[in-house]
């Protein structure tokens, strides 16, 4: 998608820095794929934090070392 955005040329040069970017577009890229990445985790960080992760009623230390043994 072509996008026409006016950014503060030292936003611009920051973000070169940082991604090692061959270009303008290939930093700006970089840098908002890690961006969509880490608002990702936050948000399943805070998913587990309202219902955190539970082990089954079945589950036994034992029956998994167990299973990692036969395989």
């Amino acid at each position: 998608m072509k996008v026409t955005a006016i950014l503060p040329d030292e936003l611009i040069t920051e973000v070169q820095k940082y991604t090692e970017g061959k270009n303008i577009t290939d930093s700006l890229q970089k840098a908002l794929s890690e961006w969509v990445k880490l608002a990702k985790v936050k948000k399943l960080n805070e998913k587990l934090r309202n219902k955190p992760l539970e082990f089954s009623s079945q589950f036994s230390a034992e029956k998994i070392s167990r299973i990692n043994r036969t395989k």
